[in-house]
């Protein structure tokens, strides 16, 4: 007697043939990644990667609009400045001009009060933001990685950053009196926290699987800190320490605009208060543009450079509109 699988009949299994190309496509993708033996991908890739070579080579000569963009935007800054003062607003010893001012600073720059100024309040500034690095960088990896003490001083820090530097002024003149301790307090206050804040925000960035390849590979907590979770937080890093630089600079100007006299020495603060004492908008204005233009030459020559190169060891400069 026949069984069903003598009885059943055969289904004829489909055939696959190179001509459907839906099948041949599908196939070639499955089997053989590779494009050898196309002339038209193999001259597609080609292209693609002359165009990555030429962008390279571009990228890597001179960018002029790094030079002329700025330089447009001061000019045209300068020329509304001056169109404003021309119109008659406003009296020209309360609102001088751009030409007025370039005088006044030549005449400050003559009697050396402009060199002594930025002299005082760059060093103050370097030293009590390099101070602060020192400070902040083993706080922060503390807080990053141990979660009870993130927990019970991580709004501490949060508030100390929000806080306005210049409310420390006047505890440091009663704790400090009329010497560079209270500047150096007022900076150390204003940058600590930012920095240590933008490394938490790095470290939390870090994806979990560092941590435990470092482990697996025998690193103890001060190895896994340094060599692994440091140089991978640098990009919140790097935030946080130009945030720091800037409320330094700011703490530095606002302590010696209000702490004049005893030792303190002649700052660009200093400058600010003698040119509001006597009514003298010249100096209030040479004292602003050295300001500003302390604060453009310390990104432009120190933390744009720095992150510039961070970005493109990691792969990031190409996206950035740096």
């Amino acid at each position: 007697m026949p069984t069903d699988q003598e009885t059943r009949p055969a289904i004829p299994e489909p055939e696959v043939t190179p001509e459907d190309p839906f099948l041949e496509s599908e196939t070639r993708h499955i089997t053989s990644p590779s494009i050898k033996g196309n002339p038209d991908e193999l001259r597609a890739l080609e292209a693609g990667l002359d165009k990555l070579q030429s962008d390279a080579g571009r990228k890597a000569g001179i960018d002029w609009t790094r030079i002329l963009l700025p330089v447009a935007a001061l000019v045209v800054l300068i020329l509304a400045w001056q169109i404003y003062v021309s119109l008659g607003f406003k009296r020209r010893d309360l609102v001088p001009g751009p030409l007025d001012v370039a005088n006044h600073v030549g005449q400050l720059w003559g009697e050396g009060k402009i060199q002594e100024a930025v002299w005082t309040s760059l060093q103050r500034g370097v030293i009590g933001f390099l101070i602060s690095v020192v400070v902040a960088t083993p706080l922060g990896l503390l807080l990053a990685q141990v979660q009870p003490l993130r927990r019970a001083f991580g709004p501490l820090i949060s508030g100390l950053q929000v806080l306005p530097s210049v409310a420390w002024v006047p505890a440091a003149i009663i704790w400090f009196g009329l010497t560079d301790g209270t500047v150096y307090f007022v900076v150390l206050m204003g940058a600590i926290p930012s920095i240590i804040n933008g490394l938490i925000s790095g470290v939390d960035q870090i994806p979990p699987q560092y941590r435990s390849v470092g482990k697996v590979l025998g690193a103890n907590r001060f190895q896994l800190a340094v060599q692994i979770i440091l140089p991978a937080a640098l990009p919140g890093y790097l935030s946080g320490l130009k945030q720091g630089w800037a409320f330094s600079w700011r703490s530095l100007m606002a302590a010696e605009i209000i702490a004049v006299g005893g030792t303190i020495g002649f700052g660009l603060g200093s400058l600010l208060d003698q040119g509001r004492a006597l009514s003298d908008m010249s100096t209030v204005m040479a004292a602003i543009l050295a300001i500003l233009f302390v604060g453009i030459l310390i990104e432009l020559l120190v933390f744009a450079p720095i992150e510039r190169r961070l970005l493109h060891r990691r792969g990031l400069l190409a996206g950035s509109t740096r």
